[in-house]
């Protein structure tokens, strides 16, 4: 079975001529799916023009698109505190499903502010998953959708302001309990927005 929320980081190099990219050097990025995962490829504009410009129409193809290498900046010792991405990159390190709904929050909060970028969204055995990009690194993270009602996300809201503020130190997420399931996306004809304090992580969940 995939394993449906990781992060794949952008190449230094070229796969197909092994090349290092220069700092603001164009590239190629494609993703293809290979049923065990979903894999990450790097191309320089060379070899993307000789050898993989065709990539869409090869078996697996996911989706394909160009960005601007940023050299990697010199490891620094500052000690900084939680952010939403880090906390994003320690619940995906640790691949215990019970923190996928906090994940997939985390990555909304993220898009919302810009510092994630959806490049692409496919359904898998009838799950939405999300395929998003960091602008600045260039690292892909694929995050499911949890498919949360709307008696779940007060808590999962809860669970993930917790996690902020007090890391993994804080209680493992509660299962909320679920009496009238109804999916966010169709929760309100209206177009109403779930309720939310000013004390917790306020997301709108994606429509469908």
């Amino acid at each position: 079975m995939i394993t449906e929320w990781n992060i794949q980081s952008r190449g230094h190099g070229c796969e197909a001529c092994g090349k290092s990219f220069s700092d603001k050097e164009a590239y190629h990025t494609v993703l293809f799916d290979e049923k065990a995962d979903f894999r990450r490829s790097d191309f320089c504009v060379t070899c993307w023009q000789e050898k993989f410009s065709d990539s869409r129409s090869r078996e697996g193809f996911i989706s394909c698109w160009h960005g601007v290498y940023a050299a990697p900046p010199p490891p620094h010792e500052a000690i900084k505190k939680e952010t939403a991405e880090t906390l994003l990159r320690k619940l995906i390190e640790l691949n215990d499903p019970q923190y996928m709904p906090a994940g997939y929050i985390l990555a909304v909060m993220l898009e919302r502010k810009r510092l994630l970028k959806v490049k692409e969204q496919i359904v898998r055995d009838g799950k939405r998953i999300f395929i998003y990009e960091q602008p600045k690194t260039g690292d892909i993270f694929t995050i499911p959708d949890p498919d949360l009602h709307l008696d779940q996300l007060q808590q999962v809201q809860r669970d993930v302001a917790a996690l902020l503020e007090h890391g993994f130190n804080s209680p493992a997420p509660a299962a909320a309990a679920v009496e009238t399931p109804a999916p966010v996306g169709n929760a309100a004809a209206d177009g109403s927005e779930p309720p939310a304090t000013t004390e917790e992580p306020v997301v709108e969940t994606k429509a469908d």
